[in-house]
């Protein structure tokens, strides 16, 4: 993983084998819901029609507001999935905010259509995940999916998280605490 503070005033950038992370900004966030062409200009890569997943889309009016209220949450929500080669978004990938005053972040992802089932869910949870350990404080990623997601199972198990139990609206609760075993 190779980690770019600031190529440009305000962005963050990842990288892994195959993909780019992108931090998304506050503009990056008003254009993906007002104006896809300047996001487009931001991330350097197209934007497929079918992105954002409508989870997200949900989201990102959320997102908008924890940015422009802290500035330092960049980097603790959003990132955007770039495939390097293609330059293409592919999905997205990021936390449900920084760990105030605790130790434990929560991970989520999302990856089109066009591009599941070849491993880049794994490989960009992976790298936001060693990110994330590399920031102080952080010992613990969690996560939550449907029993009947099977794919989503098979990224948690990619990355070496654990089965912890059951929430109360019966999502598989996982975690994996900082050296654990990650492929």
């Amino acid at each position: 993983m190779t980690t770019t503070d600031n190529p440009r005033p305000g962005q963050w950038t990842l990288t892994s084998e195959r993909l780019e992370l992108v931090a998304c900004t506050l503009d990056m966030a008003r254009g993906i819901l007002r104006s896809r062409a300047r996001t487009e200009a931001l991330v350097k890569a197209k934007i497929p029609r079918e992105w954002p997943l409508p989870s997200l889309r949900g989201y990102i009016p959320f997102y908008m507001q924890m940015l422009a209220s802290d500035p330092n949450m960049l980097g603790w929500g959003m990132w955007l999935i770039v495939h390097a080669a293609d330059r293409v978004v592919i999905g997205d990938v990021g936390f449900k905010g920084r760990a105030e005053g605790g130790d434990t972040v929560d991970i989520g992802y999302s990856i089109v259509p066009a591009y599941r089932n070849q491993g880049y869910a794994s490989e960009a949870a992976r790298t936001l995940i060693d990110w994330a350990f590399a920031q102080p404080g952080i010992e613990r990623v969690i996560a939550t999916c449907l029993p009947t997601n099977a794919p989503s199972i098979r990224v948690l198990e990619k990355l070496g998280m654990q089965r912890t139990g059951t929430t109360a609206s019966g999502m598989i609760a996982w975690e994996i605490k900082r050296g654990g075993s990650r492929e």
